[in-house]
């Protein structure tokens, strides 16, 4: 048996042909097309007619997309989130879509730990104030000053919570689903509703999915309920944050800061308003950096892609 299998997963492109003598023994010959961030639509469907399965990131896996694609049996993400996959779609053709739970929720919540420290220690503005030569001494925080609320406590709000908790942060957790009460008793977190949440909070950190409830999440409205010199981290997905709101609460001083490693748009347009403002920590995307993390994953989506090619002939 022969499959075609595209790979479009930007961190498993690079070292694809570590693992190409594996995925050829078994069947699979791989159609590895250039890859900036995504494929978008029109980017797919050039290629899908004869694709039976593929090793995806955040592509655009639309249902005009799947409905061109005849011989498709397998989406095999590359980590967790699937919001860019049309789950309807696939389930009325029969075309199996497969993640990684869990993936990078160590990484993720390391990044939201550095975010923090550099809000409360007051990193970066001092380093700054340093290389243009200037020596002031800016007022910092302890963590244990602090309250963390975490937006969303699944599996990587769980690592922020117990990283946090550890370093002796109060924090504060919202989710749509019961938490369980095992995870409450073991890390102290206190459980509230979102309104609470964001007028408690010195910082607020959203860990959802990317749905229909959580577009846009934060809003203005949501952002005039949040302390004064609060600060927002989203490590999430990019449209649970509006960012033009986000960008009026910053200059308006409604609230203080904001730290992201998501947009709405990737990469981040050059005329975004969040580039000019000094209050705002921006990362590419790149909150799952991890060799090791990395590895775990490109072996679990070639394991998972196999294993839906191999049970469907």
């Amino acid at each position: 048996m022969k499959w075609n299998v595209l790979v479009t997963a930007p961190y498993l492109q690079p070292v694809i042909d570590r693992f190409r003598p594996e995925l050829e023994a078994r069947g699979a010959a791989l159609v590895v097309p250039p890859v900036l961030e995504r494929l978008e639509e029109q980017d797919l469907l050039p290629l899908m007619a004869d694709i039976d399965g593929v090793m995806c990131g955040d592509d655009r896996f639309t249902r005009r997309v799947i409905e061109a694609s005849p011989r498709l049996k397998v989406l095999s993400k590359w980590g967790t989130g699937i919001d860019s996959l049309d789950a309807e779609a696939c389930r009325e053709r029969g075309v199996a879509i497969r993640r990684t739970r869990d993936a990078f929720s160590v990484p993720v919540a390391e990044t939201v730990l550095g975010f923090v420290l550099a809000f409360t220690r007051r990193i970066v503005a001092g380093n700054a104030l340093m290389h243009a030569g200037t020596w002031e001494k800016l007022p910092g925080r302890t963590l244990a000053e602090c309250v963390l609320g975490v937006v969303g406590v699944g599996d990587t709000g769980r690592a922020v919570v117990r990283t946090m908790r550890a370093l002796g942060m109060r924090v504060l957790g919202h989710d749509i689903r019961e938490i369980p009460d095992w995870f409450v008793d073991q890390t102290g977190l206190e459980v509230t509703d979102l309104e609470t949440l964001l007028a408690e909070s010195d910082f607020v950190s959203l860990h959802t999915d990317l749905n229909p409830t959580s577009h846009h999440l934060m809003s203005d409205a949501r952002f005039a309920r949040m302390r004064p010199g609060a600060v927002l981290i989203n490590a999430s997905r990019g449209p649970v944050t509006d960012e033009a709101a986000l960008a009026r609460a910053l200059a308006s001083g409604r609230i203080a800061g904001a730290a992201l490693d998501v947009f709405e748009i990737e990469p981040l347009p050059a005329d975004s308003p969040l580039l000019a403002m000094d209050n705002v920590l921006l990362s590419p995307h790149n909150a799952n950096s991890s060799p090791l993390y990395w590895e775990k994953i490109h072996r679990t989506t070639i394991d998972n892609l196999l294993e839906e090619l191999e049970r469907r002939p």
